[in-house]
Formats: C-alpha cells, structure tokens, sequence
C-alpha cells in the first residue's frame, strides 16, 4: 500500500501525455516537412520501382525530423560518454 494514494496515477499521466505528444510531433514531422531541392516535387511523383500487388516505391526527399533525431542521438551518446569519462561517474 502507498502512502501517498494519487502517486502511481500521476506516473501514469507523466508516461502517457509526453508519448503522445512525441507521436504527435513525429507523425507531423515525418509527413509534412523536407528538405525541398530543385527537383523535390518530381522525386515525389517518379515512381522508381513497381513490385506485385500494386506496390510502388518513389525515392522522395528525407524527411527533417529523422535528422534531427539522429543528429541529437550522436550527440546526446558523444557527450554522454565524453562526460561520464571526464567526471568518472560509476555505472
């Protein structure tokens, strides 16, 4: 038995509204914004491979948000292991 009652309702609440604002901003930033070059509009149109069962692939532009996360994920694990070597933190 807990001693404060509403204690596991907020760790709920603290799991479950920052996932679906992340999914929120993922699916808006996958889907709506690129980095448009000269030839972006035609790379979205081209169809470049036709598989069976009326599959097609197109070689459309990359989109910002996956940048992001990738660019921030090389250096959140650079400065992270930087700074647990330099302080010498015990895992």
């Amino acid at each position: 038995m807990r001693y404060f009652e509403l204690l596991a309702f907020q760790h709920v609440i603290l799991f479950i509204f920052p996932a679906l604002i992340f999914m929120i901003l993922l699916y808006l930033g996958l889907s709506r914004s690129h980095f448009m070059g000269k030839n972006a509009q035609e790379r979205k149109r081209e169809i470049v491979h036709s598989y069976p069962a009326d599959l097609e692939s197109r070689n459309s532009p990359f989109p910002l948000i996956l940048y992001l996360i990738i660019v921030g994920f090389l250096i959140w694990t650079v400065s992270y292991t930087l700074l647990t070597g330099i302080l010498e933190v015990q895992i």
